[in-house]
Formats: C-alpha cells, sequence, structure tokens
C-alpha cells in the first residue's frame, strides 16, 4: 500500500509540473499572438511615446554616457569609422590650467612667404603656387606643433578673380599652401588664421563634455494642462524619466524629458531654448575676433607674384600635390568649374525656361532657404502662398502658374535653432525623399550641416546615411530626378559655431555622396574663394553664382 501511494505521489507531482510548463507555453503563445495582431499605428503610437528610464550607454565613442545610439549594420559601421578617420584632426596641445595665451598660436607673430617654385621665380597659367607657412607664438617663438585651421585663397579684386587655396598640416609648427593659377596678371595671397591649436583643444572638449550646451524645447499641452521640457539628441540622466521622439522611419534620435503630469503623446512644438558651454580658466582668450580668431598672416616678403600666360602645351591646371584641387574659381565676379557641367548664366526669363513644368523641392537649413527666397525675387511669375508658416523654418510654397513651376521648401527636423515651429510641420529629409515618385519633372536640392555644430560627429554621419539611401532608393525608382547637394561654408566669427566643425562635416558630406549620380554645389569654396566676408548666409552675389551652378545642373547646355 505504502508503494503504491508513493507511486501515486510522484504522478500528482510530474502532472504539476506538466501543467506549469503547459500553462508557461500557453501564456507566451498568447502573449506573441497579441504582439502580432497590433497594427503598425499602433505600434508606431507605442515608439514614438515610449517613456524612458535614462541609459547610459557602453559604447565607447559614445561622448561622455549620455548621448544614446542605435546600432549601426556592420557595413554603416565601418564606414562611420574611416569616415572619422579621415577627419581625425591632428594632435593638439593639452592646455595647461589657467591657460597660458603667450605660448599659444599668434598670427600677428606668424609669418607666410611665396616660395620660387620650378619656374625660379615666373609663373604661368596651369603652374602651381606654393606657399610656406610658419605659425609663432605671441612671443615670436616657433611653434613646434600642428594642428591650427588655416584659410588659404589666391585672388585679384580688380579682375574679380579668386580661387581656394589647399592647406597641408606639416605637423611642425609649418604649412603648405597650394594655389592653382587660373588667370593672367596679379594674383595675391591671403592666409587666415581661422582657430589656433589650442581652440580646437577646447572645442574638441566641449563636443566631448557638452553636446548639449545648445538646448531645445517643446510644449506639451492637453486640455488645460501645459508644460515646456528640455529637449535634445543627447540628455543628461536624471530622475526625470525621458520621452523617445525618435523618428521610425529613418532611427534619428530625439528625446524629451516627460512632462510631470502628461503623457509623451501631447508634444505639439520645437523651439531653441539657451546656450551654455563652460569655458575653463582664460580658455575664451582663444577665441577673440581680431587677435587669434579669423585674422590675416602677414608675407614675409612679396604677397603676390604675376601670372604670365599659358605656355604652350601646358594642360590647364597642373597636376597637383596636394590630394584635392579646387573644383573652380572666380574670374571677373562669374564661378567657373573646373570640371564637370559648364556653369551658365541664367537671367529671370532663362530661369523660368529651365523650371518651367518642373517641381523644386528644397529640404535643409536657412541656408537653402536662400535659394527660395533668391528664385521667389528673382522670377515675377512666382507667387509664394500663404501658408501661415512660422518665418523661419516654413514650409514655404511658391507657383508659377503659367509656366507651371512649383517652389518648395522645408526645414529639416532637429536639431534646428528656431522660434517655436509645430511638431506636425517637421520632417525628416530622408522620408521627404522618399515619399517623393520623382522624374525628370522633379529637382531635389537640399542642405544640412550648420545646425549640428556642438554634436558628436557620428550624429552628423548617420543623419547623411540615411539621406543618402533615400537618394539611392529614389534614383533607383526614378533615375531621370536631378538631385543638387549645398555643402557648408565658412562662417562669420562667433563662440558658438566655429569653421572646424564646418570643414569637417564639409569633408564628410563629399566622401558620403561621392560616386552617386548627385550634383555638388561646393558652396565651402565658393565663399573661401570670393573677396566677400565670411557669413552662414552668404551675400547675394555668392548666392547668385550658387543659383548659377544649381541650375546648370538642372538644365546642362547641349553638348557641353
Amino acid at each position: 500500500m505504502k508503494t503504491i501511494m508513493k507511486a501515486r505521489a510522484c504522478i500528482r507531482k510530474e502532472y504539476s509540473v506538466l501543467f506549469l510548463c503547459l500553462a508557461v507555453a500557453v501564456l507566451i503563445l498568447v502573449l506573441r499572438n497579441m504582439e502580432v495582431l497590433k497594427t503598425s499605428s499602433q505600434f508606431q503610437h507605442e515608439v514614438n511615446s515610449t517613456i524612458m528610464a535614462p541609459r547610459v550607454s557602453t559604447d565607447p565613442d559614445v561622448h561622455r554616457g549620455f548621448c544614446t545610439f542605435q546600432p549601426l549594420s556592420p557595413e554603416d559601421a565601418l564606414e562611420e569609422r574611416l569616415l572619422l578617420d579621415s577627419i581625425a584632426w591632428p594632435e593638439t596641445p593639452l592646455l595647461p590650467t589657467p591657460l597660458i595665451l603667450e605660448q599659444t598660436s599668434d598670427p600677428a607673430h606668424s609669418t607666410f612667404t611665396i616660395l620660387p617654385g620650378r619656374g625660379g621665380g615666373q609663373w604661368h597659367v596651369g603652374d602651381q603656387l606654393e606657399v610656406r607657412i610658419n605659425m609663432a607664438d605671441f612671443q615670436g617663438r616657433p611653434k613646434k606643433s600642428g594642428g591650427d585651421l588655416l584659410l588659404a585663397r589666391l585672388h585679384n579684386q580688380t579682375l574679380g578673380a579668386g580661387v581656394a587655396g589647399q592647406v597641408v598640416d606639416h605637423l611642425n609648427g609649418s604649412y603648405s599652401a597650394v594655389f592653382s593659377l587660373l588667370w593672367e596678371g596679379d594674383a595675391q595671397v591671403e592666409v587666415m588664421l581661422a582657430h589656433p591649436s589650442e581652440a580646437i583643444t577646447v572645442l574638441k572638449r566641449l563636443k566631448s563634455e557638452e553636446p548639449d550646451r545648445i538646448s531645445h524645447k517643446s510644449l506639451f499641452r492637453s486640455g488645460s494642462l501645459s508644460e515646456t521640457t528640455s529637449c535634445n539628441v543627447c540628455l543628461r540622466p536624471t530622475q526625470q524619466p525621458l520621452c523617445n521622439h525618435t523618428d521610425l522611419r529613418t532611427g534619428n534620435p530625439w528625446f524629451c524629458y516627460k512632462p510631470k503630469k502628461l503623457s509623451c503623446d501631447a508634444r505639439i512644438d520645437h523651439a531653441k531654448g539657451t546656450y551654455n558651454q563652460t569655458f575653463k580658466a582664460t580658455e575664451e582668450k582663444l577665441f577673440q575676433s581680431g587677435v587669434n580668431m579669423k585674422v590675416y598672416i602677414r608675407a614675409s616678403g612679396p604677397a603676390n607674384v604675376t601670372v604670365l600666360p599659358k605656355k604652350e602645351g601646358q594642360p590647364e591646371v597642373e597636376s597637383s600635390t596636394v590630394k584635392v584641387g579646387p573644383s573652380g574659381y572666380y574670374y571677373q565676379g562669374v564661378w567657373q568649374a573646373l570640371s564637370g557641367t559648364k556653369v551658365r548664366q541664367f537671367n529671370a526669363a532663362a530661369i523660368s525656361q529651365c523650371l518651367k513644368g518642373k517641381v523644386v523641392h528644397m529640404h535643409g537649413d536657412s541656408t537653402i532657404r536662400q535659394f527660395f527666397e533668391f528664385l521667389n525675387a528673382a522670377l515675377p511669375g512666382l507667387k509664394e502662398f500663404d501658408l501661415h508658416s512660422q518665418r523661419v523654418a516654413g514650409p514655404f510654397m511658391a507657383l508659377d502658374y503659367a509656366n507651371n513651376i512649383l517652389v518648395k521648401f522645408r526645414f529639416h527636423s532637429p536639431p534646428i535653432q528656431s522660434p517655436p515651429v509645430l511638431t506636425s510641420k517637421l520632417r525628416y529629409i530622408a522620408n521627404e525623399i522618399d515619399d517623393l515618385i520623382g522624374g525628370t519633372d522633379t529637382v531635389v536640392v537640399f542642405g544640412i550641416w550648420a545646425h549640428f555644430a556642438t554634436y558628436p560627429m557620428q550624429i552628423y554621419i548617420r543623419r547623411l546615411q540615411s539621406i543618402r539611401r533615400a537618394v539611392v532608393r529614389l534614383l533607383d525608382r526614378a533615375p531621370g530626378t536631378v538631385v543638387v547637394i549645398r555643402t557648408g561654408t565658412p562662417r562669420d566669427v562667433t563662440l558658438i559655431y566655429n569653421d572646424w566643425h564646418s570643414l569637417q562635416c564639409y569633408k564628410v558630406l563629399r566622401t558620403m555622396f561621392k560616386g552617386l549620380n548627385v550634383h555638388l554645389i561646393d558652396a565651402w569654396e565658393m565663399v573661401l574663394a570670393h573677396h566677400l566676408p565670411h557669413n552662414v548666409h552668404p551675400p547675394r552675389p555668392i548666392i547668385e553664382n550658387m543659383i548659377n551652378v544649381f541650375l546648370s545642373y538642372t538644365c546642362p547646355q547641349k553638348g557641353g
């Protein structure tokens, strides 16, 4: 009897375990089926309104642990690493605290010298001119390391001529600037210290420690309740949970601190916040206009040469000792491309003829909005619709009914520094491109760079990767679509933004879209080569030349 009772107890125990396992399996199956039954709209709502606890990333490249990045595919991760390596800046000095300004790069004590060249002091059109730059500190002592950001230009203002120089850092306090000689007559050298190497040490630190130093905010509202919280790509961990507003289609990240009494879905607008950065003792002395930022360096001898006519049989431009030659130059105030599509000049009638029957989609920042404003002012038949848009961010739309021309502009999605704009009006460039049918009657123009100045370069690279994927898809389904990309530029003096960041964005953008059937407006060189002062919003003569480049791509000369 005892044996039978023990057997029954064992059987009951085995059945209990079996039933428990079956119950767990059924529960898992039900939960999985419930997940599958969610509609895509429910899924999107869930992700967009996710409340997140602040996370600290384990990625060693993530800055100070509060920039959160989605994992990349192996191909994109490799590209990101190669791009970061390609723009790696030469080692810049560690700074003592407090900083000793006298030991830093001083343009007033630095000089440049024109080297004799192969012709022994004679230069012809098609030759190259090389200049040696020697940097010194405020006490006149030669610098022993590189890392200064130098900009160089060769020009003749009487002829309205100018070309950007290519600067090579020899990492020992000396630099070379190489210029292509492209016109006859006088050619004067200008070398400018944009930032001393010590300032770039500070800019590197700020990018790493304070990528959130430009803040953003959003208003959340439901009924009579409203609350404003801070938003950014990178938000510092606090006890306050985060709303995840990362874009589902592109994966571009954006977060806000969750309101105390409202849900994440109650976000209705986006606006610029404040600007805060922390300089260590005396570091701000490295950013003094007229002292060590955007200051011309003097010549130790002659600053100009006379260029003779081209020798018979000599190529138009001598093969360069630097990796990349200029993309073009100015002559008589007109931009001349050195390769590819011939740049034509367009008056109002020619612009209307070129754009007749076309839809022009413009996306990006205020430097692309300048294109919209130019066309809107230049074409009498183009009339802007009042979309009751915010005047900085848009969107804007103008129509020339007689010529069937439609021109549209929309600001790119955050990060943007703008007055309050409804989140319903914000669009990611990649999503906008994916929504286009495309074709020979479609032109896409975009530019994106200026609003990424304070962020880790990974954020900019990933934004461009999402845009490039959309461009590839567009050109696959509609190969006749014209795609034009405007680069960033040197800009006016400011502590918030800097030419070092702009140059890195310029290099990354050129590399990422190389080899695609797209066209580049080399705004960097077009501003650098011109005699007018650097400005994030270049003046009309430069914009007019950019528009001529854009239209020459849109309507290339037959046989040209």
